[in-house]
């Protein structure tokens, strides 16, 4: 069976995906430029406006190398060679490794800045900006260098119907690798998931830790009555904790739609759903930072203002 026929001749599948990615490279844009716009103005920025602004970057690129490499996938296209299928690939796995590391950081230089001045973590607030930065770089080469072996696996196949071969576009596949090295890079990268999944879990059990603690303390001061008002840090500490949970729960249900695909079930059904669901986060992240930033907000407000002034006028 010709699996890429499918593909691009179903229109609902090829409209929701597209819809999708077109979405999740707006916000991001929108988000990626107020924040630029923020540091040409002068305006203080937010210890966690470096990591955002980071992350909404590498969605747009990852989002504009997705909607590149769809319409391999969902519409008929003349063919790419070698070079550019492990060019491409290789680049979009990368950013997908860059969004996960950022994420985990995002969350621990969270919990540095939500930590009280008693805790040993209150003394890496003023340099969790640099150290956050040098985490970032450290675990994307690594990342780089165990996602390796796509270089090698990924290649340009005119025969998709070969049983060896598992899909990814009309023109790429996966060339299955032996067992030994597909066990090693298997393991590598189980590894950098659990240790990066493992550094959310703790530093999003820390910041609940603290937000019940404070809670605690606020029905003790003014009784049962609680102060109607959440500081700016509870705030985005109320954000990242949302994000870092359907963050882990999207990528908990991609491992197990890919592992289930490269195992049972190599059809072009499995791969829709797989290639929707990992984008999800990407898409809805940007949207969720900037309705918990007043800034952002107070701008729409100001905007739809005008515009409803001008309708009316």
């Amino acid at each position: 069976m010709n699996k890429n026929i499918i593909f691009y001749t179903n229109s609902n599948i090829r409209n929701t995906f597209f819809s999708e990615i077109g979405i999740g490279i707006s916000g991001n844009s929108f988000l990626l430029l107020f924040h630029i716009l923020k540091f040409i103005r002068g305006q203080r920025p937010r210890l966690t406006d470096l990591p955002i602004g980071l992350l909404s970057l590498i969605h747009l690129l990852m989002l504009l190398v997705a909607a590149f490499i769809a319409t391999d996938i969902f519409i008929s296209w003349t063919g790419w060679d070698d070079i550019i299928c492990k060019l491409l690939v290789y680049l979009y796995r990368s950013l997908k490794g860059l969004s996960l590391c950022t994420t985990s950081m995002l969350s621990v230089h969270q919990a540095i800045i939500l930590s009280p001045r008693s805790s040993c973590l209150a003394t890496f607030k003023h340099k969790s900006p640099h150290h956050i930065s040098c985490g970032i770089l450290f675990l994307s080469v690594f990342y780089m260098l165990i996602s390796s072996h796509l270089l090698i696996s990924i290649i340009a196949t005119p025969n998709l119907t070969m049983s060896n071969f598992i899909y990814f576009t009309q023109s790429c596949s996966i060339l299955p690798l032996s067992y030994l090295m597909q066990s090693m890079f298997s393991t590598l990268l189980v590894t950098r998931e659990v240790f990066l999944i493992s550094l959310m879990a703790l530093s999003t059990w820390y910041m609940v830790a603290i937000l019940c603690r404070h809670r605690n303390q606020v029905q003790h001061l003014q009784g049962t009555r609680l102060s109607p008002k959440t500081s700016p840090e509870q705030r985005a500490t109320q954000t990242i904790l949302m994000l870092m949970s359907f963050f882990v729960l999207m990528s908990i249900f991609d491992s197990i739609i890919s592992c289930s695909r490269t195992m049972f079930l190599n059809d072009p059904t499995s791969y829709s759903i797989q290639i929707f669901v990992s984008h999800i986060y990407a898409t809805v992240s940007p949207f969720v930072f900037m309705s918990t930033d007043k800034y952002i907000v107070n701008f729409l407000r100001s905007m739809c203002k005008m515009t409803s002034n001008v309708v009316n006028i």
